[in-house]
């Protein structure tokens, strides 16, 4: 039971964060740094969860070939300005095709 009070406290605290970004006055929001803030933090979230993906297994580091092969082609694509779909398929078929041919 204490787990159901734990994800209750979770659901609770992520409703109050949100409900506190729609209830901040306009004049913070439209402030130079929380704007920079707001538009720098998502890239560098998905830019770390990226990194624990490609770069860990089983919560230590390691460094598979095939998966930074793929994520090589996928910045490959992204400085092309090819688009979303072209990045993942560029990746998936790099990972791929390293796999096959390293075993």
């Amino acid at each position: 039971m204490t787990l159901w009070w734990a994800i209750a406290a979770l659901c609770a605290g992520c409703y109050a964060l949100k409900l506190s970004g729609l209830a901040a006055p306009r004049w913070v929001l439209d402030h130079p740094v929380v704007r920079r803030f707001a538009e720098l933090v998502p890239v560098a979230l998905l830019g770390a969860l990226v990194a624990v993906q490609v770069f860990t297994e089983a919560g230590e580091l390691h460094i598979d070939p095939a998966r930074t092969a793929g994520l090589a082609a996928a910045v490959v694509a992204l400085l092309l300005r090819a688009p979303f779909l072209a990045v993942l398929f560029a990746a998936a078929a790099v990972t791929a095709l390293a796999r096959l041919l390293l075993g």
